[in-house]
């Protein structure tokens, strides 16, 4: 048999009775042979699996079976949850570690091995979601206006800059900017952004904007049409996000600016450069498109971070 030929990741000596050991081998099995598991995935989830038989060991004062994993209660796995906090184990690591687990007891649910609904049950723990990494207004600026640099066709290099202008601009999302087509033009001083959900929304359009985008389209061999793409790959094609993206890690090498400088950052820098220089939170809100003003809420947090590093760098007492 072919999968009996790959190699798992070592495990210590049993945590578990011979049947509920015979499955956890079977599962890991499975993942390396059927789902062609990586082989540090494996050992993650090997890791998190191993530590439960270890916990349920302890917790019940002998090693668990099938019988048991079936028989386990809400609070056994609230009790694990518990011991791994108390380990000072952080939110993402106990997450994946529940996701590890599931994934064990969705197999043995499959296989008609052994059947236990509380574990779907359990809420996964609160990630704390990573605050946005905008780019200082001198850098974004250099971005957008060196981005064409590293192109050598003019009417190309017009266009990254426009994308890219438009992107910090008006703040859209690369997936926003690049679905345009020609029947926004002429453009006047709002443009129509159709969003996550289909959700549209209304948007200023600077002067910079408007004139970069201008000057792309007087460049651009392509004339698609009103229902053609705005933005053009060089192949007369719908431009794609992993060509802007590219140009982007281009032009932060170049420029020294670190790897959180993406498209994306851009959106992000609009947002918070807005926040800093007095925009109402409300309004940055509807020019984003977010639903819940608690996604908006996360920008002035990085407004408060940055203006504190101005403070101890800058403050004679600091």
């Amino acid at each position: 048999m072919a999968g009996s030929r790959v190699s798992l990741p070592p495990v210590p000596p049993p945590l578990a009775q011979g049947d509920a050991a015979e499955a956890f081998e079977a599962w890991r099995l499975w993942l390396a042979t059927e789902k062609r598991a990586s082989r540090h995935t494996l050992t993650s989830y090997t890791h998190d699996v191993l530590g439960f038989f270890a916990f349920l060991a302890d917790h019940r004062g002998e090693p668990a079976g099938l019988l048991d994993l079936k028989g386990l209660r809400p609070g056994d796995f609230r009790a694990w949850l518990a011991a791994r906090r108390g380990r000072d184990l952080g939110a993402t690591s106990n997450a994946r570690a529940l996701s590890s687990l599931r994934g064990f007891f969705r197999f043995l649910d499959r296989r008609d091995l052994a059947h236990n609904p509380h574990i779907a049950n359990l809420r996964t723990p609160k990630l704390p979601r990573p605050l946005p990494k905008p780019l200082a207004i001198p850098d974004a600026g250099r971005v957008v206006e060196d981005i064409g640099s590293f192109q050598d066709e003019p009417w190309i290099a017009a266009r990254d800059v426009a994308v890219l202008t438009l992107l910090y601009g008006c703040g859209l999302r690369i997936d926003e900017a690049l679905s345009l087509d020609r029947n926004i033009l002429p453009l006047g001083d709002t443009l129509t952004v159709t969003g996550k959900g289909r959700k549209q929304r209304m948007v200023p359009v600077l002067p910079a904007v408007r004139a970069a985008l201008e000057d792309y389209l007087a460049r651009c061999p392509y004339q698609p049409g009103g229902d053609g793409a705005l933005f053009i790959g060089a192949r007369g094609k719908r431009l794609q996000a992993g060509v802007v993206q590219l140009q982007m890690r281009r032009a932060r090498a170049a420029l020294g600016l670190p790897e959180t400088a993406t498209p994306h950052a851009l959106r992000h820098s609009f947002a918070t450069h807005l926040l800093g220089a007095g925009g109402d939170l409300r309004a940055i809100q509807e020019l984003l498109g977010h639903v819940s003003l608690s996604t908006t809420q996360r920008y002035t947090a990085v407004d408060a971070e940055q203006l504190l590093k101005v403070y101890e760098k800058a403050h004679p007492r600091a």
